[in-house]
């Protein structure tokens, strides 16, 4: 019996992975296909990659893309490292009060931030431009930084911070010195994820874009109705290796990082049973 639920289980999990990634592995097979037709294998060829590198509005929208994915990203990062680092200084009810207001956002859904941001942008600013749509997106991923940063702070030793201010150093120089090397690995876990978000939006880019300016994913919506133009194909393919990268790059830090706390954690806990 245990057998036979074995294999129902291992066939379930099978239909999953093929029902979710069937169509992002025949896509990328098409990215290679030199036939304009979905339905037709015309040969293997990198038609499809040379005519997206050589399109200049899509490879416009590819920089502004990882522009504001790497600046957003960026300042959520070092606004969301110091809010947490802020937010080890206030009481507990308080703390727990604000770390889930801030994780609103992450179940909210995308329209109702995008239209609310809309609304305020246009009766403080009066239109939208590239300064609200990188606010807009600093924003939307602030609340993923404080999820993967937080966690690793209140895993940190006070001690040892306290230590290096009695040795003199500075709290700027304690920080950076001691805290940030100690929680890197959830910083540099929240900066990836944030740009992978930031990346992939498309809601709040739409509503708080200003005119002229695209993102990839906006591109793609403003041209559907000239249908599916080959270059696409390339494209998403190389946007859903980009993203698998990061998230590899993501798990492998994580997993350095739970080996490296390991050690400290078992020696916790022997203090704790002796």
């Amino acid at each position: 019996m245990k057998k036979l639920f074995g294999a129902l289980r291992g066939v379930y999990i099978a239909i999953m992975f093929a029902f979710l990634y069937s169509p992002v592995v025949l896509m990328i097979v098409l990215s290679f296909n030199e036939s304009r037709s979905s339905y037709q294998w015309g040969g293997f060829s990198l038609v499809k990659y040379e005519a997206l590198f050589n399109n200049d509005t899509i490879m416009e929208a590819l920089v502004t893309t990882l522009i504001l994915g790497v600046v957003s990203a960026a300042l959520a990062t070092v606004i969301g490292t110091f809010a947490c680092v802020g937010l080890l200084a206030v009481k507990k009810k308080l703390q727990n009060v604000i770390t889930t207001t801030a994780n609103i956002p992450l179940v909210n859904a995308d329209i109702v931030t995008g239209v609310a941001l809309m609304l305020f942008f246009a009766g403080v600013v009066g239109r939208m431009n590239n300064a609200t749509l990188l606010i807009s997106h600093v924003t939307l991923v602030l609340p993923y930084v404080v999820l993967n940063v937080f966690p690793k702070l209140k895993q940190f030793d006070r001690s040892i911070y306290d230590a290096a201010l009695d040795l003199g150093a500075s709290p700027m120089r304690a920080f950076f010195k001691v805290i940030l090397p100690d929680i890197f690995p959830g910083v540099l876990t929240g900066f990836l994820l944030a740009l992978t978000i930031s990346f992939d939006d498309f809601t709040i880019t739409y509503f708080t874009k200003g005119q002229g300016l695209n993102t990839l994913s906006t591109l793609i919506y403003t041209n559907r109705i000239r249908g599916i133009l080959p270059e696409y194909y390339a494209l998403a393919s190389l946007m859903f290796i980009t993203v698998l990268l990061l998230i590899l790059v993501i798990q492998i830090v994580n997993n350095r990082s739970a080996q490296a706390q390991a050690p400290a954690l078992a020696a916790d806990n022997r203090k704790e049973i002796d």
